[in-house]
Parts: C-alpha cells; structure tokens; sequence
C-alpha cells in the first residue's frame, strides 16, 4: 500500500541530520506494509490526484494553517477531494489542524499558550504519553468528527471521520532527542523557558507513539467500500 506524504514544512536546519519530517513517519510506521513516496506540498509540488497514492499522512509544520502560504488553500481542497474520493487521509498537528479547517472547523493561536514535550492524553479512555509542539490548535471541531483525543490544555486533540480520516494533534513521530534538539534551536525566546525546561525533565518517560502507529496503519489498512 502506497502511502503518499504531504510535507507541509521542513525540521530546523540544525537537526536536519535526525532526519525530516517523512523520515521520521517512515520510521514510524515501518514493518506495517507500506512503501511511501512524499510530495512537498510547503512548496508547491503537489500530487496530480488523490489517487495518486492509497492513503495520504499530512505532516506537521511551523506554520499555521491560518496563516496565508500559497499551499494552504490547495492543501485543504486536497483534503476534501481525498474524502469525497474515498481516499484515506490521516494527519499529524498541523495536518490535524489543516484537515479540521478544510472541512468547516476552527483552528487558532491557542491564547493559553504552548504544549511542549511528554504529555498524557486520554484516547477514549485510555491514557497515552506522546510528545507535544505546539500552541495552535482546533478550538471548534468540524461538522461529523468525533473526538478520540483530549488533554485538559487541548480539547480537541484527535479526531476520526469514519473511515475517511484520523489525525491527532501531538507528534508520535518525534523522539525525544529531537524534541530537546527543537527546545534549544526553535523553542529558546519562542516559548517561555519554565514551560521549556519543565518538558526537558519530563524527557526519558516512556512514549507510547507505537500505539499510535498501530492505529494509524489500522486505519489505512481498513476495508473501504
């Protein structure tokens, strides 16, 4: 099955040698059964058709979505075209935020600030530890998602659309090593430092990003009429 990857921005230069963005999904989801080809959608290059893959994973970005890039307005066309084609869409911060706004939700700079490094979020009940980066976020769902994910920071930090898409807010995808690497090169003057060193001492708690990939690479595999 041919994953296609929308990336929607690139790792800071200094921590490019970890890898990008779709390397590290590729890690994440690697042994499941998937072969993965990215289009860099944060300039400009964009699939010809939704069928051009099996399932699209949107990835994160320091950009907002409300913010006026020239992909913003395609990508959220995308989104829609991939659901009305029946094409699975999963997406990953930014791509949670962006698949929320293409389809009739609400995403701001979140005024109560920023969420940063290991954090617990009930799924449905059960309780996950992922890494956080993020001060946007969906403050109104759109019409027809059902919320799997909440922190009390963050109401909205999942959602499924049937069997048409997933997307979480915080990032199964970042290792804690990069996590650190992003306090130091993005975080310092950004984000307040208490906030900043309190998520480096939470470094080194185990992650459950497998139980994500898991149910990422479930939900792509899912039988689809």
């Amino acid at each position: 099955m041919l994953i296609g990857i929308l990336q929607t921005g690139y790792a800071p230069d200094a921590l490019r040698a970890q890898g990008d963005y779709p390397d590290m999904f590729t890690r994440l989801l690697a042994g499941k059964g998937f072969d993965f080809r990215t289009w860099p959608v944060v300039d400009g290059e964009f699939p010809e058709s939704v069928t051009d893959a099996q399932g699209w994973l949107i990835t994160g970005s320091k950009h907002g979505v409300y913010e006026g890039h020239a992909f913003i307005a395609p990508l959220e066309q995308f989104v829609r075209d991939a659901f009305a084609a029946g094409v699975p869409v999963a997406g990953i911060c930014f791509g949670h935020q962006i698949m929320a706004q293409a389809l009739g939700g609400k995403v701001e700079k979140y005024a109560g600030g920023w969420s940063v490094g290991p954090t617990e979020y009930d799924f449905d009940g059960e309780m996950l530890t992922l890494n956080a980066w993020h001060q946007d976020q969906v403050v109104a769902p759109p019409p027809g998602a059902r919320v799997i994910a909440s922190t009390p920071f963050c109401a909205y930090a999942g959602f499924a659309y049937d069997d048409h898409g997933i997307s979480v807010q915080p990032h199964p995808e970042f290792a804690d090593d990069f996590v650190a690497g992003l306090i130091e090169t993005r975080g310092r003057g950004l984000v307040e430092d208490d906030l900043l060193d309190a998520a480096r001492a939470r470094l080194g708690r185990p992650l459950d990003a497998d139980r994500i990939a898991d149910r990422i690479a479930t939900f792509f595999r899912a039988s689809r009429n």
